[in-house]
């Protein structure tokens, strides 16, 4: 599968952004989808994901309550809409797909992800 996101860019502390992560492919509602991060310096780290049927999402904790995943099978899409954004908010998005044999997993690790994405930047200005 191949991934392509977008809808990065530069807002303001407390702006939303839409993230949208396009797939390739027949068989997307297989994939579970998750989005990762990674600002300057820093290692690569878990934002979100969701379940193949969009059941089950995961969040870290430093995105909950602000950040929502979700996905379109039909569309072959997964989203991610980010809310009063945060300075710390501040890094390169990427969107990641790995097979699930059931509807009810989600993953977290980089390392669980096969499929990478290009990613996105986004820039939260104080």
């Amino acid at each position: 599968v191949q991934l392509q996101a977008s809808g990065g860019g530069l807002v303001q502390a407390g702006d939303s952004l839409r993230l949208s992560c396009a797939a390739s492919g027949r068989t997307f509602s297989s994939y579970c989808m998750g989005w990762f991060r990674q600002a300057p310096g820093k290692e690569r780290e878990f934002v979100a994901a969701i379940s193949r049927s969009g059941g089950i999402v995961y969040y870290a904790d430093s995105v909950r309550g602000r950040f929502t995943i979700d996905r379109d099978n039909v569309k072959n899409t997964v989203y991610l809409q980010m809310n009063k954004l945060k300075p710390e908010d501040t890094a390169v998005y990427y969107c990641a797909a790995q097979d699930s044999p059931y509807s009810g997993i989600v993953y977290y690790m980089t390392n669980e992800y096969t499929y990478w994405g290009q990613g996105t930047q986004v820039t939260v200005s104080s």
